[in-house]
């Protein structure tokens, strides 16, 4: 099967790792108020992770639309590196360093991680991405992502 249909993957993974984040994180996150001193508004929360979501499906729809090597396509792959990313930072150190479950870690480990290394991989074996520009938006993307959360999650 082509990257051009398996891409929508992507966006539904989004989703199931999204929703487990936000129906556990705030009460979690409440439960550190000692450790942690800056807390999210959950409403904010919720809000980011539905706009996160939302940004999946449109850079997924676009990328099926304007086809391979598009800047869409750049984008969608960048988002699916930026979500394998988030795997390893910062799920499951997180549940290592807590000793316990954190929101998130479920659907990383068990639809994340594999889901998005094998997107990853048949989008550049495909060659909806390729080259130097796929390992630019690879870097950038999830860069971008990393300093545009924590803002989102402190506004609040």
């Amino acid at each position: 099967m082509s990257f051009e249909r398996l891409q929508w993957l992507f966006p539904i993974a989004v989703t199931l790792h999204n929703s487990e984040e936000a129906i556990f994180f705030p009460a979690w996150w409440a439960r550190l108020a000692r450790e942690i001193p800056a807390h999210p508004n959950p409403a904010l929360f919720r809000f980011a992770l539905a706009l996160l979501t939302a940004a999946a499906f449109l850079v997924t729809f676009f990328s099926r639309q304007k086809g391979r090597e598009s800047l869409w396509a750049y984008l969608t792959f960048g988002y699916i590196v930026a979500m394998l990313i988030n795997v390893f930072i910062p799920h499951i150190p997180a549940s290592v360093m807590f000793r316990s479950y954190t929101p998130g870690v479920v659907t990383a480990v068990l639809i994340n991680l594999p889901v998005m290394t094998w997107l990853a991989f048949r989008a550049l074996r495909n060659r909806w991405v390729s080259g130097r520009k796929a390992l630019r938006f690879a870097i950038a993307v999830p860069v971008a992502m990393a300093g545009i959360i924590p803002v989102l999650l402190l506004i609040g």
